[in-house]
């Protein structure tokens, strides 16, 4: 398994967007312009995002947890977008309700298994409400990796599993 990449360029702050697709693609561009994902990685969150929505209502900031399959990803890593303001993402699980996302966890994982073990870390993040709104209101990247660094655990993440 690869080693996840994770450092402040894949972190964007005050993210434009009047909708998902626009988020998504701006987010997915990134990473490909880094060549960690393939240039199909785009589409493939997208049409993902819009069969499966992965919006979470976690309490005052809602978060959004985009994935789709391992052949789109060249190199592990996940996103992290605070969005300038929210956008409407469907709920996981229930596709007719909407929440207003404030942050997009957009992950790119090469191995199933990594996906879930990144997943379960996440959603101790989504449950609590101090972290997020950290999150929200942090000065800079830098911050952001910090925080994500301690919470998730990244040296448990990078392989010898």
């Amino acid at each position: 398994m690869s080693e996840l990449y994770f450092d402040e360029s894949v972190i964007l702050l005050n993210v434009e967007g009047d909708s998902k697709e626009e988020i998504l693609t701006q987010m997915g561009q990134n990473l490909a312009d880094k060549n960690l994902v393939k240039e199909s990685f785009i589409h493939a969150i997208i049409t993902r995002e819009s069969e499966f929505a992965t919006g979470l209502p976690t309490g005052d900031v809602s978060v959004a947890i985009p994935h789709t399959d391992v052949e789109h990803v060249i190199q592990k890593t996940i996103s992290v977008g605070v969005l300038k303001n929210t956008v409407h993402f469907g709920v996981m699980g229930d596709e007719n309700e909407t929440t207003p996302v404030k942050i997009v966890f957009l992950l790119a994982m090469d191995e199933t298994h990594s996906q879930l073990s990144l997943l379960q870390k996440l959603m101790q993040v989504f449950q609590d409400q101090h972290t997020l709104h950290r999150l929200t209101n942090a000065a800079d990247e830098t911050e952001i990796r910090h925080v994500m660094e301690d919470k998730l655990d990244m040296a448990a993440l990078k392989g010898g599993e």
